[in-house]
């Protein structure tokens, strides 16, 4: 059976969002749509089971994310740009961003042994090889010499409340970087919650996007948080801490 059969909702988002990708990449969007439904439960890559709904929140929603950034000239299509995506989980955002743009160098942040498994089997079978995988909570990762300060973009999908997120991600990031999370109906919400985090870390909060989503699904803004200069050695706090202690 053709890998690119049953891809009509991912079809559907494309054409929405004004990307064309070749056959080649629908091929390798139907043999990860194929290995997430064959990891669902073992890993717990995600809780959504029919394949319609993979396609429209985790493919979709990732793709819509790609789009927000080039037109708000975050991204250039086909520049290559360091990414990396915190608690990727199933891959995404990150995967079906770097499917869609093979010049995207990508590493994926992830703690969980059994999804790291997943994603090292995915970027294998598909042959990705920008995308490489690291099995470290991010408070590690901030503080590993060769990820710190080392990435261009921060992208995050419902990894954490923006207060903790931007511990996580800031250090990660190039001075001049920027961490693109998109949040639901709670966005403004967090950025006020997140203010005393990100001026301690000498984060700038810039103009939320609009995500584009069909017009059923619940709204999202994509919140951007800029990283500025130096970052002091203190950040992030050691493994657990700014989840229970968040900055304020």
């Amino acid at each position: 059976m053709s890998t690119t059969e049953h891809l009509d909702p991912l079809r559907s988002e494309l054409s929405r969002l004004g990307l064309e990708p070749g056959a080649d990449t629908l091929d390798r969007f139907g043999r990860y749509l194929a290995l997430i439904e064959e990891w669902r439960v073992r890993a717990g890559v995600t809780a959504i089971r029919d394949a319609p709904t993979i396609q429209q929140r985790l493919f979709g929603e990732s793709l819509a994310l790609l789009v927000a950034l080039r037109e708000a000239a975050i991204l250039e299509a086909g520049e290559s740009r360091a990414v990396v995506d915190i608690g990727s989980g199933a891959g995404v955002p990150g995967i079906p961003m770097g499917l869609a743009d093979a010049a995207l160098a990508l590493t994926l942040i992830e703690s969980h042994g059994r999804r790291c498994e997943f994603l090292e089997t995915v970027i294998a079978e598909l042959a990705l090889d920008g995308i490489t995988v690291r099995r470290m909570r991010a408070e590690e990762a901030g503080r590993d010499p060769e990820l710190r300060e080392g990435f261009d973009l921060a992208v995050a999908r419902a990894v954490a409340p923006l207060p903790v997120l931007v511990e996580y991600a800031l250090p990660l990031l190039r001075p001049g970087g920027i961490l693109a999370a998109p949040k639901g109906s709670r966005a403004r919400d967090e950025l006020r919650e997140a203010e005393a985090a990100i001026e301690t870390l000498g984060g700038e909060v810039l103009e939320p996007l609009p995500l584009s989503l069909p017009e059923e699904a619940v709204p999202q803004l994509v919140v951007l948080v800029r990283r500025g200069g130096p970052l002091s050695e203190r950040y992030p706090r050691r493994p657990g801490i700014p989840s229970k202690r968040p900055l304020a």
